[in-house]
């Protein structure tokens, strides 16, 4: 499961957030109640340790659960799973998300874990707050894949229908940044804002995300997660906007390597995506447009592919099929993409759009905002 930034799970592809180590010796219990449920009813409990999934589980007697042990000082993200056949954790359909802290952990619910009421230590209950923040914003993520999951084939067709929902998820993401931005301003304290930022960090700029992040108390930013959070600062910093794109060279669909620097004079939208990525899919037919109409303007697309390693046929389909006809580069290595990590990408699609310099002018240009912006430079067309 990837535990980071869950409101953007079916509209967003993230890198999962990294594990976290555990440092001194602390207690935990989790404990609650799930309804009347007895054996041969499990509940599981799932979590990253030192790069490894960990999975425990207890039998539910007249509902009641409890796990115990000892963790760091820093919280872990981790997930409750019921299952009521007892026939383990990848077999539960019902989940709740908390997060492994010293102190007790309570989960009470009357029907299912997912709508546990949580309480306990600090960043338990503020990752209720955030919850309950988030609450209209998911609430329309979901309305939104509904409403495109139930699309007749002719308006799957529809290049207007599909303008349309694509400006629907544009609306979203924008609640969902601002609604970010006013958590972590709202509680600096908060490992849970950090959390927040690492989502809010996908459309901000270095010069909103930094003064965000350096607001943070000491006990936040000595966190594992808020020690890689500042070492990503300076990669930030280097693909803000007004900065010059660092260079980088990977090999195209054909294994010739191809150079950013060599596109320069050329406006170039620098393309993060996956054949594998849903939203990146939905997303290349506006790239096309755009593509389409400026592409004789001194301006072009550099493809960046996060497939995974031997998947090069799935990534070859992929532009054929979508008809992505401009330059296509990667190096095949998913999320450890040399290219990704250099521009501090964690989530796709994402692009740059660079002036014929070299220099950042834009970035994460979705929909309508891409042909807006290179109208602005080209005029009308």
């Amino acid at each position: 499961m990837n535990i980071s930034v869950l409101k953007k799970i079916t509209l967003l592809a993230l890198a999962g957030m990294p594990a976290i180590t555990f440092a001194q010796d602390a207690k935990y219990t989790i404990q609650g109640k799930i309804g009347n449920n007895n054996a041969p009813a499990k509940v599981y409990l799932e979590y990253r340790k030192q790069g490894k999934t960990i999975v425990d589980s207890v039998t539910l007697t007249g509902g009641k659960f409890q796990f115990s042990g000892v963790t760091g000082t820093d919280p872990v993200n981790a997930y409750l799973m019921f299952n009521d056949k007892g026939n383990g954790a990848g077999s539960a359909e019902d989940y709740r998300s908390i997060y492994i802290e010293p102190g007790t952990v309570n989960v009470i619910t009357a029907d299912l874990l997912a709508n546990a009421k949580v309480d306990g230590p600090k960043t338990n209950r503020d990752n209720e707050k955030y919850k309950l923040a988030q609450k209209p914003i998911n609430d329309a993520y979901e309305a939104l894949a509904a409403k495109r999951k139930a699309a007749t084939p002719e308006q799957q067709a529809d290049p207007a229908f599909a303008k349309q929902l694509s400006a629907e998820e544009k609306a979203i993401d924008d609640k969902s940044t601002l609604a970010d931005k006013q958590f972590i301003k709202d509680n600096p304290d908060s490992y849970i804002s950090l959390n927040a930022l690492e989502g809010y960090a996908y459309s901000a700029d270095y010069v909103d995300i930094e003064p965000l992040f350096n607001a943070f108390t000491p006990a936040v930013k000595q966190t594992e997660a808020g020690k890689k959070f500042a070492e990503r600062l300076p990669k930030l910093k280097a693909v803000a906007l007004g900065a010059t794109a660092p260079e980088f060279a990977e090999a195209d669909t054909s294994g010739k390597e191809i150079s950013l620097s060599s596109f320069r004079g050329k406006y170039v939208l620098i393309d993060f995506w996956a054949s594998w990525c849903g939203p990146c899919r939905r997303e290349n037919p506006n790239v096309v447009v755009a593509y389409n109409k400026y592409k004789g303007q001194k301006f072009t697309i550099l493809g960046v592919s996060l497939d995974r390693p031997n998947a090069k046929d799935k990534w070859l389909a992929a532009i054929h099929k979508d008809g992505l006809t401009w330059n296509h580069v990667s190096d095949l290595k998913f999320w450890d993409s040399k290219a990704a990590a250099l521009y501090a990408v964690r989530g796709i699609p994402q692009n740059f759009l660079l002036d014929p310099n070299g220099k950042i002018i834009a970035k994460n240009l979705r929909g309508e905002d891409l042909e807006k912006k290179l109208s602005e430079i080209f005029g009308k067309i």
